[in-house]
């Protein structure tokens, strides 16, 4: 049933189906927030809270109560207008594991690498396994996306209110091409971008 009405061509868009019946047991929230720095800068902070509403207890350590957290994590990445790191820092305020206090000690690696194309590569080179934190290489991994939320349109807002012009574009910008409204032959390029817009070529069926 669940499959025939998300694929349906009929239903409501982007509208899920309605859930069998069932009751709460664990709650992540994951918060991302972008800063435009007085000094220039800007601070692309992630939160992460694991909460289950039920006390359970890992072989050997001490129980966890429901409805207590048992991540508690935060990340603030400083970055310059070119996306490259200048300062990170990491606050672990609830953790399962005495030993998880431990995790961040590689994180400092990550200062003057650059959020872009290839990022997932770079968190694991220096944070990867062991020498990291799962839940801190994901939350590290949707920060680019949420710091390229928070630049483009912070720097165009700093450049409206400065009376400046804004610079000409010569490249396409890195996400043409990644997902389904930014293809290169889309309406939306099209309008946004005419200048990268490719119309999709058709064969030729002459013999």
């Amino acid at each position: 049933m669940i499959g025939r009405l998300n694929t349906s061509t009929a239903r409501i868009p982007l509208a899920l189906p309605p859930p069998s019946p069932r009751k709460l047991s664990h709650t992540r929230t994951v918060v991302y927030s972008g800063y435009d720095r007085e000094d220039g800068l800007w601070d692309i902070e992630a939160e992460l809270t694991d909460v289950k509403t039920f006390g359970f207890q890992v072989p050997n350590e001490r129980l966890f109560p429901g409805d207590e957290p048992i991540h508690g994590l935060k990340i603030r990445v400083t970055l310059d207008n070119k996306m490259v790191i200048q300062d990170i820092a990491t606050s672990m305020d609830d953790i399962p594991h005495a030993e998880c206090s431990g995790a961040p000690h590689n994180m400092h690696k990550l200062i003057g690498c650059t959020m872009g194309p290839g990022w997932r590569k770079v968190i694991n080179q220096h944070v990867g396994g062991t020498d990291g934190c799962t839940h801190l290489r994901e939350m590290l991994f949707n920060m680019a996306t949420a710091a390229y939320q928070t630049l483009p349109s912070g720097q165009w807002l700093r450049r409206e209110l400065a009376n400046q012009p804004h610079p000409e574009m010569t490249q396409a910008p890195y996400f043409l091409g990644q997902c389904h409204s930014w293809a290169h032959d889309s309406p939306t390029v099209q309008r946004a971008y005419p200048m990268f817009f490719k119309p999709k070529t058709t064969e030729s069926t002459d013999n």
